[in-house]
């Protein structure tokens, strides 16, 4: 049912790829483009298999040929892709205030890229601002360097944030709001045991501080503020439904107090708001028309409400995304944290996280991200992040501009018997002549990587990619000319003068080997023949695995 479609992919691909389907790359391009058959990625492995055998069975000028009459439509320049729409916001009156609202206990991951992207590009459609606030209220969970990295990794996504907001230092406001609702008799201060005030909101059962009057309730919290009441003594509670089916939106707790120094404020303040509570102040004081999260925020929105509906204040609109599992991903912050802190990292940018900073380390373009989320658009389902389309797309980003260079893997000598002297002249890159070329004088030696000297069998002819054939005798290696005679497996290859090159991988391990010598002094993404993009991000002796 789906073989001509797949086979198709693997013929564009082939035609991009200098005669030659990628499988891993076609694979993504299948998970992309059929969604019937992304929930069988082993089916999906099977046809997409065959369709890259058959392809690599053709000729280039065969492939060329097919393609160019075929597929014609597939290599107009001017072709758009497929766009992907995010549905339009409900209640749009003009234009639109929306926010990002970050911790600052460390710098963004892949999963905070969502809800940044997703309201810049509403904000980007409709006009308006886009907020940062930065959510500091939990003096114990803050690294100092965060307010710092969160701007700069937002700059490199590409999101226009048009002001920001620090809420550590909006305390007089949330304070303000809170004596109005105590006034009001919405707010109270519990001086209950913890436990015991759990049980009761549990079993539905009012504690003895809930129905004092408002003076008592002002004149306990002023004594929290002034520091007479101890860290752990006394509560601000917001008062809402006791029966409510959800035992945590009842009576929820507002304020407590934190004595922690505070690494923006010190020890000014020591009654710190509830992320529900500051949320929904700085929402209507910040005048935003749509707020975008996920739904583990669901039993916050329904918590908030409370606030809004006390003040007399309207809603923003409110939508909720569904929850994206990054498999092998390490994201926990303080996980992360404590790694680095121990040595186990090199810092927020170390490869092995999932870092904004360690995705660019890698390789990864902010259009990927971008388009990624576009694609994923707001639906409230559950899904698995898929690293292959995520990697499929940034291919289609990194490939036409990525230098294409020759790296061996624990490299094996190979000296040509009956080799002259040859002349290599290797393009940077096959759909860009204007790049210009490498060009290698090559005696008798080469090096190929040591699993590529493994495969070879006693008698078996082979091509070095662009140079020439060679035949094995034994433990010897004779040059065999270079005119095709038959269809051969093509082995990629180093001249005599490369360097020793390492290239670091997400999971930790390290390949070693040689890098020909045209590499020095690239920086950016590239493409190492027959093994995967890299980016040479800050050295000549090593790169930084970016995918297949």
């Amino acid at each position: 049912m789906y073989e001509e479609e797949i086979k198709k992919i693997a013929l564009l691909n082939a035609y991009q790829h200098n005669g030659k389907a990628e499988l891993k790359s076609v694979i993504g391009k299948v998970m992309a483009e059929i969604a019937d058959l992304r929930k069988n990625p082993k089916l999906v492995s099977e046809l997409a298999k065959a369709a890259v055998d058959s392809v690599n069975s053709m000729s280039k000028d065969d492939i060329v040929n097919i393609v160019e009459k075929q597929f014609p439509e597939a290599l107009k320049k001017d072709k758009k892709p497929e766009e992907h729409r995010l549905p339009d916001l409900q209640g749009v009156n003009g234009h639109v205030v929306m926010r990002l609202a970050p911790s600052p206990s460390g710098p963004l991951h892949i999963g905070h890229t969502r809800m940044a992207i997703l309201n810049d590009e509403y904000v980007k459609r409709y006009g308006g601002d886009l907020i940062l606030r930065i959510e500091d209220t939990n003096p114990t969970n803050i690294d100092p360097e965060a307010y710092a990295m969160i701007p700069e990794d937002l700059e490199w996504l590409g999101v226009n944030v048009t002001k920001t907001v620090i809420q550590s230092e909006r305390f007089d406001l949330y304070y303000s709001v809170a004596k109005k609702l105590i006034e009001n008799g919405h707010l109270y201060i519990c001086t209950c045991d913890r436990e015991e005030f759990k049980r009761k909101k549990l079993a539905s059962i009012p504690c003895k501080d809930r129905d004092n009057p408002p003076e008592t309730n002002l004149y306990l919290f002023e004594k929290m503020l002034d520091g007479e009441i101890k860290a752990g003594a006394a509560v601000a509670v917001m008062k809402t439904d006791l029966n409510h089916p959800n035992p945590s939106v009842r009576d929820w707790i507002a304020f407590r107090i934190i004595d922690a120094k505070h690494p923006r404020t010190g020890d000014k303040y020591r009654v710190f708001p509830m992320m529900s509570f500051s949320v929904a102040v700085d929402d209507h004081y910040l005048g935003l028309t749509h707020v975008l999260r996920g739904k583990d925020q669901l039993t916050n929105t329904e918590k908030q409400r409370y606030v809004f509906e006390y003040n007399g204040w309207n809603k923003p609109y409110y939508y909720h995304y569904g929850m994206i599992r990054f498999p092998g991903t390490r994201l926990k912050t303080s996980l992360m944290k404590k790694g680095i802190q121990a040595g186990q990292y090199d810092g927020w940018s170390d490869v092995r996280l999932g870092t904004v900073r360690a995705m660019a380390r890698r390789g990864y373009q902010p259009e990927t991200f971008r388009r990624y989320w576009i694609n994923s658009g707001l639906r409230e389902i559950d899904a698995v992040f898929s690293w292959e389309i995520f990697n499929s797309l940034n291919r289609e980003f990194v490939d036409p501009k990525a230098y294409r260079f020759s790296f061996t893997k624990d490299p094996v000598e190979i000296k040509m018997e009956g080799s002259n002297g040859l002349t290599a002249r290797l393009p940077y890159h096959p759909s860009h002549p204007e790049y210009g070329v490498r060009k290698y004088e090559i005696g008798d030696t080469v090096y190929i990587s040591k699993g590529d000297a493994d495969k070879i069998a006693d008698g078996e002819r082979f091509r070095l990619k662009d140079l020439c054939y060679v035949v094995r005798k034994g433990d010897r290696f004779l040059f065999d000319g270079t005119e095709m005679k038959e269809k051969t497996k093509i082995i990629n290859w180093c001249p005599p003068n490369s360097r020793e090159f390492q290239v670091l991988k997400p999971d930790g391990s390290i390949d070693k080997g040689l890098i020909e010598p045209a590499s020095k002094g690239y920086r950016g993404i590239s493409q190492l023949e027959r093994y995967g993009y890299v980016n040479f991000y800050d050295s000549d002796e090593k790169a930084y695995f970016t995918h297949d």
